[in-house]
């Protein structure tokens, strides 16, 4: 095998094709880092929150002015991804997979420069406007990163490398987390390095996206480029004779152009797209709605009832959690699939909340029962990453063709950054209103998104795009044609329910 070459998945892995999915995923370590950046020096930001404004009106900042600063310098991140996200089809579609990615990481740059030097400036007004257009980064950064990888990824490798997007994502909050230690970056004079070193994997970006082809499968099949394709095929795989991965592209094409250009509208109109559009919105609400985020928010002050002397290293564990099973995940993917694993975290997830609830309740009159909070977050965690984690962020890449995949990643990539944005708003009442029971909603929703799934979501493992597509026509078809004939709807969706390989040829 020439030097530069190797086997993973039994597929040939050029030097080419590792530099192009590591330089992609770099925009999601940017993400990551920015979820996690703000919260060890909330503090710090708050203290010269209070320092800007006893220098402009010569008095203390009032408390309730604080507070909403503060909630505006959190919640604008969330909308900054929400409306970017919704770009996401026009602009992957306008300037090309890899050409959106070098320009939005302009965004990146100029949002960590804006927080970076917000404390030099005496200017929260700059804090929360970087935290807005890095926010933006994000939005776009979430559909970009899966989109471009799942397009230049071979079949057998899609699901695997689709989970490095989420590998990224929390890598970056474990390397914000650890930088925030107050041994680190999160000290009065440091925190603003903690907030701008966001900008050094931009810069990273910046210089490898150009040693990086664009995918071949959008510049045959949306700009019409065969030669230009054929080129990017050849660097990604090694291979100098590449007509039967082009030969795939040109039936997806030919059938792309059989239908009329697909419209976000569209997507919810047409019943070819219809229920496509409403597992990718569910499997993104199945993430933001789990409950992770109000995991990582209690652990704190478990850890410190549980007699931990250093609670922030025990958050940190559970960070480093969150990556082993994300690695793990990596791993099962391609062999157990992308269904099974989804349906093994939220059922994990959901027994591990309501583990969670019974031992924050019993918490004051069983002192042991800290522990078990404590198994109980890392068992969370764990089951997150095995599936809700991963699995959305590329599934819905997965489940629609070239044509309607631009509009149906900006639909689910707005789903996602809007249940962040609600749970980030109202979590903190409904905490404080339900107290430890609020797990028994999480517990709740999960159970809701399992049963969805095992009678929804089909397998995608091994599929092409264009077979997982055509699974959804035929069905959509026989539902048109014969009510009696509506391809078993009201049934679980095994592997059986949709076609393999030798069916759909």
């Amino acid at each position: 095998m020439p030097a530069g070459f190797q086997q993973l998945g039994g597929e040939t892995v050029t030097g080419t094709f590792v530099l192009s999915v590591f330089t992609a995923v770099l925009g999601s370590l940017t993400f990551g880092y920015n979820i996690g950046v703000i919260n060890a020096p909330q503090k710090l930001i708050e203290e010269e929150y209070n320092a800007t404004w006893i220098h402009r009106y010569g008095m203390p900042i009032p408390s309730g002015t604080l507070t909403s600063l503060w909630s505006l310098s959190v919640a604008i991140f969330s909308i900054g991804g929400m409306l970017s996200s919704f770009c996401v089809g026009f602009v992957s579609e306008w300037l090309g997979r890899r050409k959106a990615m070098l320009i939005n990481n302009l965004f990146a740059f100029i949002g960590g420069s804006l927080m970076g030097l917000s404390k030099l400036c005496l200017s929260f007004e700059m804090m929360i406007m970087g935290r807005f257009i890095i926010g933006a980064y994000c939005g776009l950064a979430s559909g970009l990163t899966p989109m471009y990888i799942g397009e230049i990824a071979p079949t057998s490798l899609r699901g695997a490398l689709g989970t490095l997007h989420q590998l990224a994502i929390v890598t970056g909050i474990l390397i914000a987390q650890i930088l925030g230690l107050e041994v680190l970056l999160g000290t009065e004079d440091l925190w603003p390095i903690l907030l701008g070193v966001t900008v050094l994997p931009t810069v990273l970006q910046m210089a490898l996206l150009p040693f990086c082809p664009e995918s071949p499968r959008f510049l045959y099949i949306v700009r019409c480029q065969e030669h230009l394709a054929k080129r990017g095929l050849r660097r990604l795989t090694g291979k100098q004779e590449v007509g039967d991965m082009l030969a795939e592209m040109k039936e997806e094409k030919r059938k792309m152009e059989m239908e009329r250009k697909v419209s976000i509208l569209e997507l919810f109109r047409s019943p070819l797209y219809r229920q496509p559009i409403i597992i990718s919105i569910l499997l993104q609400l199945s993430q933001q709605l789990s409950g992770i985020n109000a995991i990582f928010y209690y652990s704190t002050s478990i850890f410190l009832k549980a007699g931990v002397q250093s609670p922030v290293y025990a958050t940190i564990g559970a960070g480093v959690v969150n990556c082993a099973f994300t690695v793990v995940s990596l791993f099962l993917i391609e062999r157990m699939g992308r269904r099974t694993l989804h349906m093994l975290g939220l059922a994990g997830m959901s027994i591990c909340a309501v583990i969670m609830t019974t031992a924050l309740a019993l918490l004051d009159s069983v002192p042991w029962m800290s522990y078990i909070s404590m198994l109980a977050i890392f068992g969370f965690v764990a089951f997150f990453e095995v599936g809700p984690g991963p699995i959305p962020w590329f599934f819905v890449a997965e489940l629609f063709s070239q044509g309607p995949r631009p509009a149906a990643m900006a639909v689910a990539g707005f789903s996602n950054w809007t249940a962040n944005f609600i749970i980030g708003m109202c979590f903190q009442y409904v905490a404080d209103l339900c107290g430890p029971y609020v797990f028994l909603i999480f517990a709740f929703l999960l159970l809701i998104f399992l049963i969805f799934t095992f009678f929804r979501v089909p397998e995608t493992r091994g599929k092409t795009f264009d077979q997982i597509s055509a699974n959804f026509h035929l069905r959509s078809a026989g539902g048109m044609m014969d009510m009696d004939l509506d391809m078993d709807l009201d049934k679980p969706c095994t592997e059986l329910d949709y076609l393999g390989d030798e069916s759909i040829n």
